[in-house]
């Protein structure tokens, strides 16, 4: 089986009563005018490939049906709630999504739709799974700056440098680590906060291991490789059971752009 995703980008305007379509999807379509909030919405379809086309789904079909099937809703909750200056949060934004999963679910043929996610901002996303669909999922990015080296004292320093090539320098190297931490809870309920998330991975995790020397200075690397895979499996215990009503569902972490690991639950 395939899973398809297109990202579907849309902007609103809440104090207009309709926004010029505009031309260019890469960029947002409607366009939206002046500052407009601006939305990128993920929808991922699984199925059997076509051997008529090579399509599970045709990608402009995806953008057709939010078009006409999503941005609607999305627009008057937006303007509605703007114009009465209410707060749409989080479990407002997950029965919009939810809402726009009922709208899309029997519009892909023989594909279903696997997975919608909206992207808050560049680094946070709320994402529905049709695998665990009474769940809503929160993911956000954190950044920390660390040194490390890769070595195993039970290898020759021949063996060390062919196993771990440059990462086995002496002195040690750096990376620049991105984290995003992802959990889920039910979809309703209340009393998710941003602010108290990030408060805790900031103190459980980021403090620990931001601008410093993981080998020298975080306990659990004095013997175990600070490894991308290692690092992955030590911030999950750090984090695990810290979110009151939320689980932890996954921690990936970034070494590189090109090298990461993701550590489930």
């Amino acid at each position: 089986m395939h899973k398809a995703g297109r990202q579907v980008r849309f902007s609103i305007n809440p104090f207009l009563a309709g926004e010029s379509l505009g031309f260019n999807s890469f960029a947002s379509r409607p366009a939206g005018e002046g500052l407009s909030l601006f939305f990128e919405l993920c929808v991922e379809v699984a199925g059997e490939v076509d051997p008529a086309t090579g399509f599970v789904v045709n990608v402009i079909d995806i953008d057709k049906n939010v078009g006409e099937y999503v941005v609607p809703i999305f627009a008057e909750r937006i303007r509605e709630d703007f114009r009465q200056c209410k707060h749409i949060g989080f479990f407002e934004i997950a029965e919009l999504l939810r809402s726009a999963w009922g709208q899309l679910a029997d519009k892909f043929g023989s594909a279903r739709l696997s997975k919608l996610s909206l992207k808050l901002n560049p680094f946070r996303q709320v994402m529905i799974d049709s695998k665990d669909f009474e769940m809503i999922y929160f993911s956000e990015k954190f950044e920390f700056a660390a040194t490390h080296k890769l070595w195993n004292d039970d290898f020759s320093d021949e063996r060390n440098f062919e196993v771990f090539g440059k990462c086995a320098n002496p002195a040690g190297h750096g990376h620049n680590y991105v984290v995003e931490v992802t959990i889920k809870r039910p979809a309703g309920g209340n009393g998710f906060c941003i602010g108290d998330f990030e408060r805790i991975v900031d103190d459980e995790l980021i403090k620990v291991v931001d601008h410093k020397n993981l080998n020298a200075d975080v306990s659990e690397f004095s013997k175990t490789n600070p490894t991308v895979e290692n690092i992955a499996a030590f911030a999950w215990k750090k984090l695990a059971g810290k979110f009151g009503q939320a689980r932890l569902h996954c921690v990936t972490v970034w070494e590189t752009d090109k090298t990461y690991c993701s550590y489930y639950e």
